[in-house]
Order: structure tokens, then C-alpha cells, then sequence
């Protein structure tokens, strides 16, 4: 399930040196603009803790962790839209991407030059903002040219598409999202052909000095502030600090130097899992001898589905599915012993899998 998200923002605002930390990639970390020109690609692990705790139960021969795709999309500039500093190009790749990560410098740092000379994150955020809903609305207003006539001639659903066009455009017009549009998500689905830049779900970041690592600053509380109302998770991350922790070679090393700065463990990992979220993604598990695995699956598919995940033949031959919750085995330390107690149900077509559940899967082909 090769779902990415697209990494935003400003150049010089620490977003490759983030990339870098996610995915160990050797994306360019430079001082100046457009030092990322291609998209980076990074197959990004998920931290999951209850996996480890199941391959210490059932001690396996290989673990499988689940994985998100993260893409760093060079850094974009006012007049993107209209083709300025390799515009087009870069919006075309966040286009290709499921969600965005839009990273906002919130720190102060006479070395690193700020392509507008003042850190004022709210500012950069409607850079790129109407950069994204100056490209969206050029292509609305083309696609109600193409409606129109159709809808002058009473086709019903070119004049439902009509409607919902010209509400689209009336708010992008006003400097907000797709996302937000007064559209029911029903409709919305009919213009999912648009494949609208400001209608992905979105997740800020704010890159932050280490003084602000745990608490935020004042930069960070006015994003919060400018974001309230558009339904996305703001998160606090050093991406320098983080540069540090992951030249670190072992675990031990990595979770002093953590403890050292007053964190749990790295900023990265809570910056996956948020993307993972982001994307409406959720875990089953598969545990055996040879492999404990994790299976990543959109949230509320049923059982057949999930089980294609596996392979298309689990899904076409579907005959039921061996369920334990997660608590369940992890309290009875087996499957054998779940089964004993009675804590494995069987399912049928019709069950959502539910995120942890441990699955077996019966199928006949």
C-alpha cells in the first residue's frame, strides 16, 4: 500500500535535514534555495511498540514492520503557481502525493538565512497556501468552462457539478483550503477527479530550537492559533536535534542523549506515526514462528479487504477470519492459550478490522 506524504515549505526552513532524519536518504542540506531539485523518495519504518512486544512473545525469525512513504518536495517560492522557480514542477509533485507534511521554521538562527529576511511562520504558511489554492482554482474555473455548457442544456448531474464547482471556487477565491469547502463529503467525492492540492489532508510541523524541543515558543502557539479552525494536528520538532540523534549508532546512545534533553524519544517518531494517522492508515498483525508482521489497511475496511492486503487470493477466497485482540494475547502470551480462554472470535465478510487486531485468515481458492 505504497501511500506517500509529500514534505512542504519555505526553503532554508529545515525541511530536507528533517527528510534526512526520516529516511537516512542523503537528500541536500543546504543554505540556500532549491538544493532539493528532484523529489526524495524515503520508505519510512513505523514505530510500533506493541509489534516488538508480540515478537517477544512469540519469538519469530523476522519482524515486519509497517511502512509510509515520505517525499521531499523541494522547497516552493511565491509565483509557483504561475511557473516561478521551477513552480509547476514542484506542484505537480506534491499533486502525485496523498497528504502533506508542511514544515514552518519557528526558530531564530542569524546563520540560516530566511528567504523573506524575518521568521514569521503564519506568513510562510500563506505562501505556500496561496501558491496551492492560486494552482486549485485555475483548475476549477477550467473545469466549470467544461461544465458549463453541458449544464445549459439541463443534464442534471453537470448542473449538481456546477453548483458544487462554483462553491469551491467562491471559497478558494475568499483564501481558503478545498478542504474546508461547505461541501458534504459525498459530493466532495464527485470532484475527486480535480485531484485538488488543498484538499489532502495536511499535518504542520514546526521546526523549533532546542530550548522549545518540549514546551513550543511563541511561533508555535501563533500557528496553532492560525490553524484552529481547518481540523490539522500541529507538532514540535528540532530537526537539527534530530540530525544529531540519528548520526548516534545505538539505541542506548540515542535514548541518553534523548533523556539529556528532557524527551521520551526522537521527534521523528511521533512525526511518522501523525503521517501514518494523516493518511487514515491502521495496523493488523500476523504472528507466527517464521514472521510477526504488521499490515497496514485503510481505516474501516472489513475483513476480506484486509485480507487482500496479504495477497488477492486471500480476498477472493475468502471464508472467515481468526480474530484476537492485541490486549487479549499480549494478557494470555499465545494463541494457543487465547483459544483456550475463549478470546478468539471468528469472523465473517461483514467485520471492520479493527486497529491491533492479530488475524488469521481462512481462504479457499
Amino acid at each position: 500500500m505504497a501511500l506517500q506524504c509529500g514534505i512542504v515549505g519555505l526553503p532554508n526552513i529545515g525541511k530536507s535535514t528533517l527528510f534526512n532524519c526520516l529516511s537516512n536518504a542523503k537528500a541536500q542540506a543546504a543554505n540556500f534555495p532549491f538544493c532539493t531539485i528532484e523529489p526524495n523518495v524515503g520508505v519510512i519504518t513505523v514505530p510500533d511498540d506493541r509489534l516488538n512486544k508480540l515478537a517477544e512473545l512469540a519469538h519469530p525469525e523476522r519482524i515486519v514492520p509497517s511502512t509510509v512513504e515520505i517525499v521531499d518536495i523541494a522547497g516552493l517560492v511565491k509565483g509557483a503557481s504561475k511557473g516561478e522557480g521551477l513552480g509547476n514542477k514542484f506542484l505537480g509533485n506534491i499533486r502525485n502525493t496523498d497528504a502533506i507534511i508542511h514544515v514552518l521554521r519557528c526558530f531564530e538562527d542569524g546563520n540560516v538565512i530566511h528567504v523573506d529576511g524575518s521568521i514569521n511562520p503564519v506568513r510562510d504558511k500563506e505562501t505556500i497556501d496561496f501558491e496551492l489554492e492560486m494552482k486549485d482554482l485555475e483548475a476549477v474555473e477550467a473545469n466549470i468552462l467544461k461544465v458549463s455548457k453541458a449544464a445549459k442544456v439541463g443534464e442534471r448531474d453537470a448542473k449538481k457539478r456546477l453548483e458544487l464547482l462554483q462553491i469551491l471556487k467562491d471559497h478558494l477565491v475568499q483564501g481558503k483550503p478545498a478542504r474546508s469547502a461547505p461541501i458534504e463529503l459525498k459530493d466532495k467525492e464527485q470532484l475527486a477527479d480535480l485531484c485538488l492540492l488543498t484538499d489532502k489532508p495536511i499535518l504542520y510541523v514546526c521546526n523549533v530550537d532546542d530550548v522549545s524541543a518540549i514546551q513550543g515558543n511563541k511561533y508555535v502557539e501563533i500557528v496553532k492559533e492560525a490553524v484552529r479552525d481547518e481540523n490539522a494536528e500541529v507538532i514540535v520538532i528540532t530537526a537539527a536535534t534530530e540530525a544529531d540523534v540519528a548520526t548516534l549508532e545505538t539505541y542506548e546512545e540515542r535514548q541518553l542523549f534523548l533523556e539529556e534533553i528532557g524527551l521520551t524519544e526522537p521527534g521523528v517518531n511521533k512525526l511518522i506515526r501523525a503521517a501514518y494517522k494523516l493518511l487514515n492508515l491502521e495496523t493488523y498483525f500476523t504472528v507466527g514462528k517464521v514472521e510477526v508482521r504488521a499490515w497496514t489497511y485503510h481505516k474501516g475496511m472489513v475483513a476480506p479487504q484486509c485480507a487482500g492486503v496479504i495477497h488477492s487470493d486471500f480476498e477472493k477466497g475468502f471464508i472467515r477470519a481468526e480474530v484476537i485482540k492485541y490486549d487479549d494475547f499480549i494478557k494470555y502470551q499465545s494463541e494457543a492459550a487465547c483459544r483456550d480462554s475463549g478470546k478468539i472470535s471468528v469472523e465473517g465478510k461483514e467485520y471492520v478490522v479493527q486497529d491491533g487486531d492479530i488475524m488469521h485468515f481462512r481462504f479457499n481458492v
